[in-house]
């Protein structure tokens, strides 16, 4: 794949200084000040994120297992495939392993790397690796206290339908999906 950065110097922006203009738990937010291609100066604000792994969790007949969780910021219950975020110092696919056991009670033997994703460049540099899970055996789940949520299975070709009907908007899980499909069609 070729280095957009090496081809494109000429768009590249360089960061001239940068504070932190607030931490907390998981996110810092941060604000630089930076040289713009023509010369000028400008300032980016953007939100530092420890990258997630999303996943897409097939079952032997052909259904994906979903949840149903609120979301605070926009005081909803969405849809969505398992997820989390990566741990400070932890495999990626570790991620993906763990969140799926935590949230849902599933391991799984098979693991296809089908990408990444960068769901908001405007203001975060946030990477979403995902997988494909198959092979998946049923267990105890091992949730966080502080995490609620329903899971539950559907068709694949219902979850699409889902997607066309705006039941499910979440994005990490449209594209996840997008992909895990786009990857089965291609082994037939």
């Amino acid at each position: 794949m070729m280095n957009l950065n090496l081809t494109n110097q000429h768009l590249i922006e360089d960061r001239l200084s940068s504070e932190t203009i607030a931490s907390g738990g998981m996110l810092t937010v941060k604000r630089d000040q930076v040289r713009l291609p023509n010369g000028h100066t400008s300032q980016r604000e953007y939100v530092v994120h420890p990258g997630a792994v999303v996943v897409v969790p097939l079952l032997p007949n052909g259904n994906i297992i979903l949840e149903k969780q609120f979301r605070y910021p926009l005081h909803q219950v969405f849809i969505e495939l398992p997820a989390g975020k990566i741990d400070a110092g932890e495999d990626i696919l570790a991620t993906g392993q763990r969140e799926l056991l935590e949230e849902t009670g599933y391991r799984a033997s098979e693991w296809v790397n089908l990408g990444h994703q960068h769901p908001c460049i405007g203001y975060s540099n946030e990477v979403i690796h995902m997988y494909l899970a198959r092979d998946l055996l049923a267990g105890a789940h091992k949730r966080d206290d502080d995490e609620h949520l329903e899971v539950f299975e559907a068709p694949f070709a219902e979850c699409i339908s889902m997607i066309k009907s705006g039941e499910i908007t979440d994005g990490k899980t449209i594209i996840a999906l997008f992909f895990a499909e786009k990857f089965l069609n291609s082994i037939g």
